[in-house]
């Protein structure tokens, strides 16, 4: 009897291990479903956290740059100068790098030549204004037209009745008037009328004649020279072409142009002393040299206006637009005329400057045309006279 009882107890013991066992057992397996939600539930937490932390890092970042998207515009000038200011120091380096290019450009080839047309004015014979070809001949003419109007009898100013006193007159002018030329040749063509007489005269007694004007003894060669000149190898008659009078003593362009434009009709420009100084003026040219003035000149008028326009010319010289003192108060082409102001502009100033007939006196022909006399001219006084 007691076995079974000690045998039961055993038995419950063992049950109650068991039991015991089973519950610890269940109680393992139940802990990991309990103990899973208390450890996860942390790292969601924190997961969530991190994610809204880094979403509100986004709106905060994306709230920046809207609000300075909306503040640009108003930042915008003050961010412009600053950025100017900053980038100033760098322009004004890169400026002084570069400053060798504008020295460059200063002394380029373009700049040097743009003053090289200027030249062809000496050719052209410009106004200083920038007048132009057409214009200049235009305003040339005018001046023509002009003079003639106020000179319509201009005549050769020396005294001689055929083409052998004109061309002995003209070679006698030179260094003189024609005045004083006018008042000796009387006694040289009285006592040597032809070419043959002259050709065979005393040069002392020619000397003796033509003292007053001059230089007597190199004229004294020349026209005795041009005399045997024509005997020899013109037949004592003077040539009417260019190139055979030239080929005689002391006759040269302008000579040769007055006796053909004055004995045979033949147009010339004659370039003397007056003629050069007034288209200098005028500005038809700017040659100095005598045979270029005659081609630029002859170049802005008909030829058959050449001959008269050299008495136009040389009469106005010395008359009114002198040398030193030009009347340009009394001048009748001053607002045509570029030097307008070398001279005195006072009217009555310039009216006491007047030459010749202009101002009452007596010409320089002791025998002058008609014409001359009619239009209040008077003649000149002989040798001797006054």
């Amino acid at each position: 009897m007691g076995e079974q009882i000690s045998d039961g107890g055993r038995e419950t013991a063992k049950a109650a291990k068991t039991a015991a066992a089973g519950g610890s057992a269940s109680a393992k397996k139940a802990a990991p479903a309990r103990k899973t939600p208390a450890r996860k539930t942390p790292a969601k937490k924190a997961t969530a956290q991190k994610a809204t932390a880094q979403k509100a890092t986004a709106k905060k970042a994306t709230a920046k740059k809207t609000a300075a998207k909306k503040a640009a515009p108003a930042r915008g000038p003050a961010a412009k100068q600053a950025s100017a200011r900053k980038a100033a120091p760098a322009k004004s380096s890169a400026a002084l790098k570069k400053a060798p290019a504008p020295r460059k450009q200063v002394v380029a080839p373009k700049k040097a030549t743009a003053s090289v047309p200027a030249a062809p004015a000496k050719t052209v014979a410009a106004h200083p204004q920038g007048e132009s070809r057409t214009a200049l001949v235009r305003r040339a003419r005018r001046i023509n037209r002009e003079l003639a109007e106020v000179y319509p009898y201009a005549h050769p100013e020396l005294d001689f009745e055929n083409p052998f006193q004109l061309v002995v007159a003209t070679v006698l002018s030179a260094q003189t008037t024609d005045l004083r030329v006018n008042q000796t040749t009387p006694a040289l063509f009285a006592k040597y009328p032809t070419p043959e007489d002259l050709a065979a005269a005393d040069p002392e007694e020619v000397e003796e004649i033509l003292r007053p004007t001059g230089f007597f003894r190199a004229k004294t060669k020349s026209v005795i020279g041009l005399s045997k000149a024509l005997v020899e190898q013109f037949g004592g008659e003077v040539p009417g072409r260019l190139e055979d009078l030239v080929k005689l003593p002391g006759v040269g362009r302008k000579t040769a142009f007055v006796v053909l434009g004055n004995a045979f009709g033949r147009p010339g420009i004659t370039v003397d002393t007056h003629f050069q100084r007034l288209v200098r003026r005028w500005k038809w040219t700017d040659e100095t040299d005598p045979d270029k003035i005659e081609a630029a000149v002859g170049a802005l008028f008909p030829k058959s206006d050449w001959t008269d326009l050299s008495h136009h010319v040389i009469w106005h010289g010395r008359r009114i637009c002198h040398a030193r003192k030009p009347a340009c108060g009394a001048c009748p082409i001053a607002p045509l005329c570029p030097a307008y102001g070398e001279g005195e502009t006072d009217p009555e100033k310039a009216e006491k400057l007047l030459k010749y007939e202009k101002a009452g006196r007596p010409g320089q022909r002791l025998r002058p045309p008609q014409a001359y006399l009619d239009a209040g001219g008077r003649a000149a006084p002989p040798l001797g006279a006054g």
